[in-house]
């Protein structure tokens, strides 16, 4: 509760860190916090940064894009570019068809727009661990380091992370992004393999791959509202 009486809601992800981050996302406010800090603290902290809150939820609800109806016709994206869904009937429910521009899908029940949003992005899901895969295999070998394991994430904040298993985890909604961008997170995730932090070292790896990668972290946060509508 802020002081002016209005409810601000927002998700609580404590981490191993000293700080309190703030990030708006395509569901709001989210809060990265110290392990230790208490909920009293921690709020009073959100409250003096009421305003600057508020001001980026406004914005974020000003440009925010329309959902996706799934409907004949619907534009989606991959790897950059836009593509065509469309829906046609037939008695079975055949595999999505992809040509360049267009992603086609036939099914009995091609009108009932869980079914199809189901399906299509079951078809994105697949075709990211693929994609992922080649990209790991690519910039691991020129990191110098085994290849990782690799898990697809369905992760709402989050386009990448790395643990001490040595498993990298790539948001499947990347695959929307022009190839560039992908390589990016690919890349940032893999510098984990020998930086578990994000050190001047660890920026130091990733540019050894990744040499544009100010850029590019720039050019993500401005692609991400649109690759979280799906």
């Amino acid at each position: 509760m802020l002081p002016s009486g209005t409810q601000l809601h927002y998700r609580l992800e404590r981490r191993q860190r000293r700080t309190v981050g703030l990030k708006i996302t395509a569901e709001g406010l989210v809060v990265h916090a110290p392990t230790r800090i208490s909920l009293s603290l921690l709020e009073s902290l959100i409250s003096q940064k009421a305003d600057w809150i508020q001001k980026k939820l406004n914005a974020r609800t000003e440009s925010k894009i329309p959902a996706l109806q799934w409907l004949n016709g619907e534009q989606l994206l991959l790897l950059g570019n836009s593509v065509t869904l469309t829906l046609s009937h037939d008695v079975r429910s055949r595999a999505i068809s992809h040509q360049p521009g267009q992603l086609a899908l036939a099914m009995p029940n091609h009108d009932d727009k869980s079914a199809v949003s189901r399906k299509v992005l079951q078809w994105y899901k697949k075709q990211a661990l693929a994609d992922f895969a080649r990209r790991l295999e690519i910039f691991s070998a020129r990191l110098g380091v085994a290849l990782p394991k690799l898990l697809i994430s369905n992760a709402r904040t989050r386009w990448g992370s790395c643990n001490s298993k040595k498993e990298i985890r790539l948001n499947w909604r990347l695959l929307q992004a022009p190839p560039h961008l992908i390589n990016y997170v690919v890349c940032h995730e893999l510098a984990h393999l020998k930086e578990m932090n994000h050190s001047a070292r660890f920026w130091a790896v990733v540019a050894s791959i990744y040499p544009d990668y100010k850029a590019a972290e720039k050019e993500l946060k401005v692609w991400s509202p649109k690759l979280h509508v799906m």
